[in-house]
């Protein structure tokens, strides 16, 4: 009979070694291992796919050339266009549309007011526009869920504030929706005006926190007529209730920004900056003052057009996981300033996701393709809000750097290059040609674009990720607007299990055999116990040979 002492050591040792079977065979515990592909639920991921198709196809029809309230709309063969409705009121005004094509939209009736045409040029000369401060994914009062969502890529919700267009109805897009409507979503929408133009911007603050809008590069007086601010800076913050209007009459054109200058480093990070594009003035000009989300130009201007078959919209933000979850932690807003502003250090901060136009890889393939033909021009705003340095990195083209901050460059000033450098804040135009000479384009394909710099390509540390986006050739698109032959990288990446660490790297395919795959991810608390169990059971076996040895001596 075993005494207590040896009860004790041997359920050491069985428990050492019941540690390293659940540790390294993930079928004990459903946990992480070394296991081979063929041991994955395929189930499982197909199930998962079905419930998140990489392309829902809600609005077919949107994709069509198409004329609205005699308006020209391009054609946008992606997979998720923009609501031709919208375009519509965004080039002629609110005031301008009937209520039929603007109750096909989520804009207020004040939204965007169109001026009269003063100088006979066939265009208005005046234009008002409304903005508000939307929270997306922020926490409710109501329960432990979050309201307005948007996703950024499968699964992933941080909490974000945008600039939105003024809308009517409900934040959400129904009832029983906690989903936010299409225009309240990142990134801030992209605004343009005509140069000449007299622009008055108001900020009706609906959020629970002071806010401002500074226009960043945009020629504006430092007061308006009336004596008050109008560079939107903190000391005349616009509170919560209020609204203000900054003035001016856009005398450059070019590519600017516009973003919060209340605690900057926090707001500007949460999502509060857009690009804000002075268009060159022409006849009959009638720019789109709203580009929502950023992405394809629909209705580019006659002074875009004279030079360009095409015009995109490429804003790069990125966010910090630990203050985007300020909002999801607390209702009270003095919880949230006081997180906020003074637990909230961003020196020891990270950034976490990577956006394009509001979206990371994978969601980035359904709104975000620059979508092209052979022997084309075409034009590319891009702006760097990131908090980090952006090198983006076309594959298969050189662009020429046209124009930096809203500044055209002479022609012996412009360079071509494959990589781009932009400091924070930072614009370029390109001018991308789609002509095969073996310098401007390789040829036709799928050709990727991303910030090489390594973090940019990564969703919370995971890759494929990031901003990653494609320059797609039209013919290799299927009828849904997403890219051919990448039915195994959808496979794996339109799910938020991948994004979860709770799916296998490689999970099929002819080699995935081959690639010795670590299986599902293992949380490191796990791992820990399991080593310390592993090493306590190493270290009873070996007391009980030091133990026992004696005696089997002495038996001897």
């Amino acid at each position: 009979m075993l005494s207590k002492r040896n009860t004790l050591l041997l359920a050491v040792i069985a428990a050492g070694l019941l540690a390293i079977v659940v540790f390294w065979y993930p079928d004990v515990t459903g946990q992480a291992g070394i296991t081979p592909p063929a041991t994955v639920n395929k189930t499982a991921v197909n199930a998962e796919l079905s419930a998140q198709m990489p392309c829902p196809d809600l609005h077919p029809e949107w994709r069509q050339a198409q004329a609205v309230e005699g308006v020209t709309i391009a054609a946008a063969p992606q997979c998720q266009p923009d609501n031709p409705y919208e375009v519509a009121a965004a080039v002629k005004g609110t005031n301008n549309v009937s209520m039929a094509t603007l109750m096909q939209t989520d804009f207020a009736q004040d939204a965007l007011i169109m001026g009269d045409d003063k100088d006979n040029d066939g265009d208005p000369d005046s234009v008002h526009i409304k903005l508000e401060v939307i929270e997306l994914n922020g926490s409710s009062p109501d329960g432990d869920f979050l309201m307005n969502t948007f996703d950024i890529a499968p699964g992933i919700q941080p909490g974000l504030w945008v600039y939105a267009p003024k809308s009517r109805g409900m934040g959400v897009k129904h009832l029983n929706s906690k989903v936010a409507s299409a225009i309240l979503r990142a990134p801030s929408p992209t605004i343009r005006v005509e140069q000449g133009d007299e622009v008055r911007v108001t900020l009706e603050n609906t959020h629970y926190l002071p806010h401002t809008i500074h226009l960043h590069g945009v020629d504006h007086p430092w007061m308006t007529a009336d004596g008050r601010d109008n560079d939107g800076m903190e000391e005349h913050a616009v509170y919560p209730g209020n609204s203000h209007t900054y003035e001016f009459t856009a005398r450059h054109a070019g590519a600017m920004l516009y973003h919060c200058h209340v605690q900057t480093a926090q707001h500007v990070m949460m999502g509060l900056a857009g690009l804000f594009i002075v268009e060159e003035n022409r006849p009959n000009n009638w720019p789109q003052v709203f580009n929502i989300g950023a992405g394809q130009v629909r209705h580019p201007s006659v002074a875009t057009r004279q030079h360009y078959h095409q015009e995109y919209d490429l804003f790069y933000q990125s966010l910090d996981k630990r203050l985007s979850q300020i909002v999801q932690q607390a209702n009270d807003p003095r919880l949230v300033a006081e997180r906020m502003a003074r637990t909230y250090n961003i020196t020891e901060s990270f950034e976490n996701y990577f956006l394009l136009n509001g979206h990371a890889f994978p969601y980035t393939l359904r709104d975000s393709l620059v979508i092209v033909n052979g022997n084309e021009n075409i034009k590319l705003h891009v702006a760097n809000m990131q908090r980090s340095p952006l090198a983006l990195h076309i594959h298969g083209h050189k662009a020429v750097v046209a124009s930096m901050d809203g500044v055209s460059l002479d022609p012996g000033q412009q360079i071509t290059r494959d990589v781009f450098d932009l400091a924070p804040a930072q614009r370029l135009d390109l001018n991308l040609k789609t002509q095969n000479d073996g310098l401007h384009s390789y040829g036709p394909g799928l050709w990727m674009f991303h910030d090489h710099t390594p973090t940019g390509t990564t969703t919370d540390g995971m890759e494929p990720g990031g901003n990653i986006g494609i320059l797609a050739y039209q013919p290799l698109l299927d009828e849904r607007g997403m890219p051919t032959m990448h039915d195994g990288l959808f496979a794996q990446v339109f799910s938020k299990d991948y994004y979860a660490k709770q799916q296998p790297v490689w999970q099929q395919g002819d080699f995935a055999h081959m690639l010795g795959d670590a299986g599902m991810l293992t949380p490191d608390f796990v791992r820990v116990i399991g080593f310390g169990l592993a090493s306590g059971g190493l270290i009873g076996i070996a007391v009980w040979i030091r133990m026992y040895r004696p005696f089997a001596k002495r038996k001897d």
